[in-house]
C-alpha cells in the first residue's frame, strides 16, 4: 500500500499556536451509559480539569477503551481521531490531530504501514508522561502478513521502488480473540496512568471480555453448523483475521490493505468462475463500497439470482455513528448475522 505522509515538521511548528488556540476550544468525546449496558458517546465542549486524556485512532480501540472506562467517564476525556469516516489506509492526521496526540496521557493506535506518521508525532509530544499502545506490537507474532490468494490482484509497485520486506495485515480488530488480548492491554495501561481507577477498569474489562467470548462462541457455532465454508468478495478483503479464527476460506479481488479499486478483466473473470464453480448464493463486499464490482461478477456468471451482502470492517465509523450508539460488539454481532446468511 502506498501511503502519503503529511510534513510532520510543519505540524510541529504549528503546534505552538495550537497549544494556546486549541486548549480553549476543545471538542473531546466522553462517554455515558446506555440501557444495553454498553456506553455511547457524548460531546464535552470543555475538558479543562480532566484527570486523564485518552486518544484512539480507530473506532474499535476507542470503543474498547470506552467500555473499560465505563463509570469513570467523568474523569476521562476520550477522543476518536478517525471520526469522519476516513479509512485507516487513507487517513492523514491534521495539525489538530497531532496536537491531540502530543498532549494526551494515553494514545492507542494500530501500527503498521498506515501509522508511519505516529513515530514522529510521539517523538514531538509535549506531554512527557504520555503512554502509547501499539495494537500490533501487543499482538506480536499473532500479527499476520498480508496474503495474496488465488485469483487476487496484487498491487502494482511503483517503478524503481525498492521492496521494504513483508507488509502486515493491519485489520487486527476483526478477530474477537485479538480483541480480548487488546482489551487486556488497554486495561493494564489505563491502570498504569490512573491507578485510582484500577477496580473499575478491571471489573469492566472482565465483564466486556466475557461478552467478547460469548460472541466468539456464537461465531464458532454458526460456522460449524453452516453447509458452506467459503466467502467470495468482489472487493478488498480485510477479514483475514476473522476467517482464520473460524477456519473459513475466501476469494477476493484485492488484499485488505490494497489501494486498488478497479479490478482487471482477469480478476473479475476469476471471481465469476469461482462463483459458478462453488454455486455460492451471495457475493460479498465492504460496507463502504459500491455494488458495482459485485454486480459485474453476478451479471457475467450463471448465478443470476445471487445477491450482494456487506460485511462491516469497522473502518468508516463516523462521529455521527458514535453519537447514534455504534459499538464494536454491535457491529460484530451484525457481521455474524450476515455471515450466517452467506454460509447457508
Amino acid at each position: 500500500m502506498k501511503l502519503k505522509l503529511i510534513p510532520l515538521a510543519l505540524c510541529a511548528a504549528l503546534l505552538l499556536g495550537l497549544l494556546v488556540g486549541c486548549a480553549g476550544n476543545s471538542n473531546e468525546t466522553g462517554t455515558r451509559s446506555t440501557p444495553s449496558g454498553e456506553t455511547a458517546s457524548t460531546t464535552r465542549p470543555d475538558v479543562t480539569g480532566k484527570k486523564l486524556s485518552v486518544v484512539a485512532t480507530i473506532f474499535p480501540a476507542y470503543d474498547w477503551a470506552r467500555q473499560i472506562i465505563g463509570e469513570r467517564s467523568d474523569d476521562v476525556a476520550l477522543t476518536l481521531l478517525l471520526d469522519k469516516g476516513a479509512d485507516l489506509h487513507s487517513y492523514q492526521p491534521t495539525v489538530e490531530d497531532i496536537y491531540k496526540v502530543s498532549t494526551c496521557d494515553l494514545f492507542i493506535y494500530v501500527g503498521g504501514e498506515s501509522d508511519k506518521w505516529v513515530s514522529d508525532a510521539l517523538a514531538q509530544a509535549t506531554n512527557p508522561a504520555l503512554k502509547a499502545i501499539c495494537l500490533m506490537d501487543v499482538l506480536g507474532e499473532a500479527v499476520k502478513e498480508e496474503e495474496i490468494v488465488e485469483g487476487m490482484e496484487a498491487e502494482d509497485e511503483d517503478e524503481g521502488e525498492e521492496e521494504e520486506g513483508p507488509e502486515y495485515d493491519e485489520h487486527v480488530w476483526l478477530s474477537l480473540s485479538n480483541a480480548r488480548t487488546l482489551c487486556t492491554a488497554i486495561r493494564d495501561k489505563l491502570i498504569e496512568v490512573d491507578p485510582d481507577g484500577e477496580a473499575v477498569y478491571s471489573a469492566n474489562c472482565a465483564a466486556y471480555i466475557d461478552r467478547l467470548s460469548a460472541l466468539d462462541a456464537a461465531y464458532r457455532a454458526a460456522v460449524e453448523a453452516a453447509p458452506r465454508k467459503t466467502l467470495l468478495f468482489a472487493d478488498r478483503f480485510p477479514f483475514r483475521y476473522l476467517v482464520d479464527d473460524y477456519g473459513l476460506s475466501y476469494y477476493a479481488a484485492f488484499a485488505g490493505c490494497s489501494a486498488e479499486t478497479e479490478a482487471s478483466f482477469e480478476t473479475v473473470n476469476f471471481l465469476v468462475g469461482k462463483l459458478d464453480e462453488l454455486g455460492l448464493p451471495y457475493v460479498m463486499k465492504l460496507e463502504s463500497s459500491t455494488d458495482r464490482m459485485a454486480e459485474t461478477v453476478i451479471a457475467n456468471s450463471k448465478a443470476q439470482s445471487a445477491k450482494i451482502l456487506a460485511l462491516d470492517s469497522l473502518q468508516s465509523v463516523t462521529a455521527q455513528g458514535v453519537a447514534e450508539g455504534a459499538t464494536y460488539l454491535g457491529a460484530m454481532q451484525k457481521n455474524l448475522e450476515v455471515l450466517k446468511q452467506a454460509l447457508n
